[in-house]
C-alpha cells in the first residue's frame, strides 16, 4: 500500500477529491481519489443546455453539507491518502487523512461521525477493522439523530439553486457595490470564475474588472488551445481561490457581463495576476475598479519593468532615451492648436511636444465654403477656447515634461489615404501638479484616444484621462454639451487694404488696445488678433527698423540680413501669444498697422533697440519714445553688440538716402490717409513764396 503527501486541490463531493503534486515547470497533473466504503448524496447538475427536454436534478439531501464540510476542513491543506482500489475504468478508491502521514484525522470517519454519510455495508469484511469502525460510527451517529439521522428526511437542507439572472443589470444595482459572501465554484481562466453567492445561491460567471488573462480557444474540432501562460494563469487564480470562501464586489455589467473584484484575506487576486505577469490591464473594464486603477497600472509596470511571463519580451517605449530626455523641465513658447506645444530646453533648443493620448477637436464633415480659407483655430468648434485655456494656464510658464512615448514617422503612398507625418514625441505636461492633457480633457475641450489591447504608445494617466472624459460627457462639457457650438466671426483684414482704412480711426481713437501675438513674421512684424475688434491684423512696429530676413523675391531668394534670425527668436520669446497692448499711429499702403506694442510695461520697439537687435529710424524723432529709443541704442553701440557696430562711416550715405525716402513715403502715407481733402489748388502770384511746410515734403528732417 502506497501513501502519498500532497496537496488537497478540490472537493467535488462529500466522497471524492481532486489532489495535485506540487509544480515543476508548468501546472502538475490531476489525480481523483473517491473515499472507500462510505457514500454521500449527489450534488445538483444542471441540465445540458443542447437537451431542453431535461430538467435539472437538485441536490440530495445533506450532499452540500457533505462538501461543504470536506471543502472547509481540507482546501488549502495537506492531505495524505492510500489507494486501495483501482477499477478497469482508473477510478481510484482509498483513504484520506489530513496531515502528512495516515496518524491524522480519518475523513471518512468524520463524515460518518457526523451523519454526513452512509457506509457501503455490503462490501465489508468482517476482519477489517476499518470497515468496522465506520460502522460502530454510523450507528453512533443514527442514535444520536445527527445530520441525515435527524427527522424530516433533510429536505430543508436542498439548496434552490439559480443558474439564470432574469436582469443582470438590475441585479448588479441592487448590490450597491457592497461586498458579496461567494465561494469560487470554477476557474474557467485567470480572470474568470464561475461564483456561488450566498446566502441566495445564486451561481454567476464573474470576468475580474480591469485585467485580461491568456484565454484557452476552442478550435473548430472541439477542442481548445492555451494561449501562451493561459494554464499558469488558470492554476494561478485556482490555486488561491478555487473553493475558498471570498467576498466580490459586482461592479458592473456591460452587455450582460458581470464585472467584479474578488476580495479575499491574503490578497486581491486583480494585482496579483498582473503583478506577476499573468494579464494585462483592460481599459475598457478599468473605469469601473472600485480598488484604485493606479494599482493595476503600478502592478503591470512592475511586471512590465522585470519582464516576466507575458511581458517577457516587452520593449518600453522610451527604453532607449536617457533619462534627461525622458523627464526634463522646460518653459512654454507656444502652443499650437490645442495638443501640442512649442518648448524651450535648458540648452536653448526649441522642440514640439503633442500631449499624450488625446485628440484635438475636429471638424464634423466636409468645409462646405470651399472659397473661404479654412483656420482650424476659429472654423473648428471649441478649437480656440481650448487653445485659449491652455495658453493662458502654460504660456511662458515653467512646466515638468514627462516622455511617454515617441511616434514613429509616417509617409504618405499613393495607396493610403494617411497623411505624412513626421516623428512626434508625446509627453504628459504638468504645471503645479495639474495634467494638461486632463484638465483640457474634463473641459470638454479634447477627447481620449481609443488603442487596441496590445498598443502600449499611450500616456502614462490614461486612466485618469477616460475619468475625466466620463465626467465630461456626465456634465455636458464642451464638446459633448447639447447646445449650439460657439462661432468665432474673425475678420482677417491681412493685406486688405481698403478693409484696413476703415478700422485705422477707430484704432487711433481707442489709444491702447488690447490684443494677443498669434503670430511673429520677424523681429518687427506680428499678426495680432483684437479680441475687441473681433479681427486679425498685420502690426509693423513704429521706431525702429530690424534686419531682414530670408524671402522669396522674383530674381530668386533674398539672402537674410545679419542678426534678423535672432531679431525673430527674441520678439517670439518676449510676445508670441501673449497678451499687449498696442497703439496704432498709422498704416502702410499694403494695409498693415504701424504703431508701437507693450507687454507688461516694456514697449517692444525700444527692447530691440536695447538689445542691439534693430536700428532706430529717423521717423522715431516725433514719438514720445525717441529719447528713450536713442539713449537704448547709444548703449548698445558701445557695448558693439550685434546691429549697432554696422553703423560705419562707409554706409552713413546710403544710410541717409534710405532714410530720406522711408520718410518721404510716410509722410505722403500720412497725409493720404489722415489728413483732411486739401482745398482746391490755386496758382500763386508769380511774387509770393510757397507757404507748404517742409514737414510735408520730408525736407524738414534734412
Amino acid at each position: 500500500m502506497l501513501i502519498y503527501d500532497v496537496p488537497l486541490f478540490q472537493v467535488l463531493s462529500g466522497c471524492a477529491i481532486i489532489v495535485r503534486g506540487q509544480p515543476r515547470g508548468g501546472p502538475p497533473p490531476e489525480r481523483q481519489i473517491n473515499l472507500s466504503n462510505i457514500r454521500t448524496g449527489a450534488l445538483a447538475r444542471r441540465a445540458p443546455q443542447s437537451q431542453p427536454d431535461q430538467k435539472d436534478t437538485p441536490d440530495e439531501p445533506y450532499a452540500f453539507q457533505a462538501r461543504e464540510f470536506l471543502r472547509k476542513m481540507l482546501i488549502g491543506k495537506e492531505v495524505c491518502f492510500t489507494v486501495e482500489v483501482k477499477t478497469a475504468l482508473g477510478r481510484e478508491y482509498g483513504m484520506v487523512y489530513l496531515g502528512r502521514d495516515t496518524t491524522g484525522e480519518n475523513i471518512a470517519e468524520s463524515l460518518v461521525n457526523e451523519g454526513l454519510a452512509t457506509v457501503r455495508r455490503e462490501g465489508i469484511r468482517g476482519n477489517n477493522p476499518d470497515q468496522a469502525r465506520l460502522c460502530d460510527l454510523e450507528d453512533q451517529a443514527k442514535a444520536s439523530k445527527k445530520g441525515m439521522w435527524t427527522e424530516g428526511g433533510g429536505t430543508n437542507t436542498v439548496r434552490d439553486l439559480k443558474y439564470i439572472i432574469e436582469n443582470p443589470r438590475n441585479f448588479v444595482d441592487s448590490m450597491h457595490q457592497k461586498p458579496v459572501n461567494a465561494v469560487i465554484e470554477h476557474v474557467r481562466d485567470g480572470s474568470v470564475v464561475r461564483a456561488l453567492l450566498l446566502p441566495d445561491y445564486y451561481l454567476v460567471t464573474v470576468m475580474l474588472s480591469g485585467v485580461k488573462c491568456p484565454t484557452f480557444k476552442r478550435e473548430a474540432d472541439g477542442t481548445e488551445s492555451p494561449e501562451p501562460f493561459a494554464a499558469e494563469a488558470k492554476f494561478f487564480t485556482e490555486s488561491r481561490l478555487l473553493q475558498r470562501d471570498v467576498q466580490i464586489i459586482l461592479e458592473s455589467c456591460p452587455n450582460q457581463v458581470i464585472l467584479g473584484t474578488i476580495l479575499h484575506p491574503n490578497g486581491n487576486i486583480t494585482e496579483l495576476l498582473l503583478k506577476e505577469g499573468f494579464a494585462r490591464c483592460v481599459d475598457w473594464s478599468m473605469a469601473v475598479y472600485t480598488q484604485g486603477a493606479e494599482k493595476l497600472r503600478a502592478g503591470e509596470k512592475s511586471a512590465k519593468e522585470r519582464k516576466v511571463r507575458i511581458w517577457k519580451d516587452y520593449v518600453a517605449p522610451t527604453a532607449n532615451m536617457d533619462q534627461k530626455d525622458r523627464q526634463f523641465v522646460a518653459k512654454v513658447m507656444q502652443v499650437v492648436n490645442a495638443d501640442a506645444v512649442v518648448v524651450k530646453l535648458n540648452s536653448g533648443e526649441y522642440k514640439t511636444i503633442h500631449l499624450s493620448s488625446i485628440r484635438p477637436p475636429r471638424i464634423e464633415g466636409e468645409n462646405k465654403d470651399k472659397d473661404k480659407r479654412f483656420r482650424p483655430i476659429y472654423d473648428i468648434p471649441y478649437m480656440f477656447e481650448a487653445r485659449e485655456f491652455m495658453r493662458k494656464k502654460i504660456i511662458g510658464k515653467k512646466v515638468n515634461v514627462t516622455v511617454d512615448y515617441i511616434r514613429a514617422a509616417t509617409s504618405a503612398s499613393e495607396t493610403s489615404t494617411i497623411p505624412a507625418f513626421a516623428e512626434r514625441t508625446c509627453a504628459t505636461v504638468t504645471i503645479g501638479g495639474i495634467n494638461i492633457a486632463e484638465a483640457l480633457v474634463s473641459k470638454g475641450f479634447a477627447t481620449v484616444i481609443r488603442y487596441r489591447q496590445d498598443d502600449d504608445q499611450r500616456s502614462s494617466h490614461y486612466d485618469e484621462l477616460l475619468a475625466a472624459e466620463a465626467r465630461a460627457i456626465k456634465n455636458g462639457k464642451g464638446l459633448h454639451s447639447k447646445k449650439e457650438v460657439p462661432i468665432h466671426r474673425v475678420a482677417d483684414i491681412s493685406g486688405e487694404t481698403q478693409k484696413a482704412k476703415q478700422f485705422l480711426p477707430f484704432l487711433q481713437r481707442a489709444g491702447r488696445s488690447e490684443a494677443v501675438v498669434e503670430y511673429v513674421f520677424s523681429g518687427s512684424r506680428l499678426k495680432l488678433y483684437m479680441p475687441k475688434e473681433t479681427c486679425l491684423i498685420t502690426f509693423l512696429l513704429a521706431g525702429i527698423e530690424c534686419p531682414r530676413g530670408s524671402r522669396n523675391m522674383p530674381g530668386g531668394m533674398q539672402v537674410a540680413e545679419p542678426f534678423s534670425d535672432e531679431a525673430m527668436a527674441f520678439t517670439k520669446e518676449l510676445v508670441l501669444q501673449r497678451e499687449v497692448e498696442v497703439e496704432v499711429e498709422s498704416m502702410d499702403k499694403a494695409g498693415n498697422f504701424i504703431g508701437w506694442l507693450h507687454i507688461e510695461g516694456v514697449n517692444l520697439s525700444v527692447a530691440l533697440v536695447e538689445n542691439a537687435l534693430s536700428k532706430v529710424h529717423f521717423t522715431a524723432e516725433r514719438s514720445s519714445y525717441y529719447k528713450t529709443l536713442v539713449s537704448g541704442e547709444e548703449a548698445s553701440r558701445l557695448r558693439k553688440d550685434k546691429v549697432s557696430p554696422q553703423f560705419a562711416p562707409c554706409f552713413c550715405l546710403l544710410a541717409f538716402w534710405g532714410h530720406l525716402w522711408s520718410h518721404l513715403t510716410i509722410s505722403i502715407r500720412l497725409k493720404v490717409f489722415t489728413d483732411p481733402p486739401v482745398p482746391e489748388y490755386r496758382r500763386p502770384d508769380p511774387g509770393s513764396r510757397s507757404r507748404i511746410p517742409n514737414e510735408a515734403t520730408g525736407l524738414g528732417m534734412i
